[in-house]
């Protein structure tokens, strides 16, 4: 097998968010959340989160979501916990090992991981009907 190489493109981004989705979906712990939110049509997720990390890993502009509100949103219908985080930082993290490897690659999963740690505070704060901003 030859050397993984480091996310560089659009197209690398595209490819990973499809794969991890595909995972998932697919998944015991978190797939029945993505269900239950998104249902079978992902036609309007998939492209939001291409944006989402064009703009964080590659500097491009164009994303203009809110995901802190997002994640309260799914949040109230269908109860996130720590479980729910850690698996889909896992199955993030596995996604990236098995497809690249370089700065970015790491970089990718450092700020996942980072994100993942503010929206379940801010999803913990709206809970007790803190400030989220």
């Amino acid at each position: 097998m030859g050397q993984l190489q480091d996310i560089e493109t659009r197209e690398h981004i595209e490819t990973l968010v499809n794969r991890f989705y595909d995972k998932v979906k697919a998944d015991d712990v978190i797939g029945h959340i993505f269900h239950k939110i998104i249902g079978e049509d992902w036609s309007h997720h998939l492209p939001i989160m291409y944006q989402f990390w064009e703009t964080v890993m590659l500097g491009k502009p164009g994303y203009a979501g809110n995901p802190m509100k997002k994640h309260i949103e799914v949040d109230q219908r269908t109860p996130l916990n720590k479980e729910h985080y850690e698996r889909w930082l896992a199955l993030w993290y596995a996604t990236v090992d098995e497809m690249f490897a370089g700065a970015r690659a790491d970089e990718i999963k450092k700020r996942a991981s980072l994100m993942m740690e503010l929206i379940s505070m801010k999803v913990d704060w709206a809970r007790q009907g803190k400030s989220i901003l």
